[in-house]
């Protein structure tokens, strides 16, 4: 089958603000772009369409079986992005649906630092209590004694998952303090220039930031709960630039609830496609700004990063129609 030939491509995320993407598609096929659907939305057009080009950043859709039984033509759904907890994977290798994503794609994702740059800036933001005292000036005030924080340097930062982002993090956190170690398993061997923890017990213990880079798994899911918090410092920073569902928001409320100085910064949230809306942790969050920092999913959001992204997705759907 060639390029020329296929027939519709339906994009359930924003594309027409990062470069070449909408262009390249349309050299693909036919392609229709619906910024913001709901599933019903996706429900009523896909029957007509060969491939989803999607993101979970921005999307509410879930693409699980009540699309894919009425995808009746849909051959592939590509996602700019390397998770794909927005998608029934089992359901669509059921289907015969092919899944392209970033994520074994390091030669392409290690261009991309986008995320953990955020999770040094949440980091930072949550040390100095940016947010905060940003409000309280356009509120009028001008008062530094609310708002004093904690120098980086003094500090011991724990990093749970070394991969590429996890790495990342490490190398802009040992620029600012010498007390940086990480906890992986599926790490063998011991780096030069960040110290390797066998216990996670024992980074849990030793740790007053706590940064998580881990993928959403079985394994995972809900990594961060009732006994994760009972190692932690009473004052611990917690930053989530991973996926929500690998912590348990009613036990992280509860622990943020007995140890006032405790923070969590992220830039997700538990069940985020579908319960956004009504998610305990934000409304948790109105009421304790000076302990919960909360980003709409926008670590991968820049520019260069989208760039990246987006044009290598649009390459391998491209390829993948070429080879049929």
């Amino acid at each position: 089958m060639s390029v020329k030939s296929i027939k519709k491509i339906l994009s359930i995320t924003p594309i027409s603000h990062i470069k070449n993407v909408e262009k390249e598609l349309k050299k693909i096929g036919k392609l229709k772009i619906l910024n913001d659907p709901s599933e019903n939305d996706v429900i009523k057009k896909i029957p007509q369409f060969d491939a989803i080009f999607t993101n979970p950043n921005k999307s509410k859709v879930f693409i699980g079986k009540s699309i894919i039984d009425k995808a009746i033509n849909l051959k592939v759904i590509s996602t700019a992005s390397t998770g794909t907890n927005h998608i029934d994977l089992d359901y669509a290798k059921k289907k015969k649906i092919k899944i392209l994503s970033l994520k074994k794609e390091k030669k392409t994702t290690n261009k991309i630092s986008s995320t953990a740059e955020h999770a040094l800036a949440l980091t930072l933001a949550s040390l100095r209590n940016i947010t905060i005292s940003n409000k309280s000036v356009l509120n009028g005030e001008w008062d530094y004694t609310k708002f004093i924080g904690n120098q980086m340097n003094q500090l011991t930062i724990g990093i749970i998952g070394y991969g590429r982002l996890g790495k990342k993090y490490a190398n802009y956190c040992k620029s600012l303090s010498n007390k940086v170690f990480f906890f992986d398993p599926h790490i063998k061997t011991k780096p030069k220039k960040i110290k390797k923890i066998n216990s996670i017990n024992k980074l849990l213990k030793i740790s007053n930031i706590i940064s998580v880079h881990v993928h959403l798994d079985k394994k995972t899911h809900h990594m961060i709960s009732k006994s994760f918090f009972s190692r932690l410092k009473k004052d611990v920073i917690i930053v989530n630039t991973s996926r929500g569902d690998i912590v348990d928001e009613s036990e992280l409320i509860q622990f943020l609830k007995r140890n006032k100085r405790a923070k969590y910064a992220t830039d997700v949230l538990e069940n985020e496609i579908f319960k956004k809306k009504i998610n305990k942790l934000i409304n948790f969050a109105k009421k304790n700004q000076d302990q919960v920092l909360i980003t709409p999913h926008i670590g991968g959001m820049t520019v260069e990063a989208q760039e990246i992204a987006y044009n290598f997705i649009v390459k391998k759907l491209k390829d993948f129609f070429l080879k049929r």
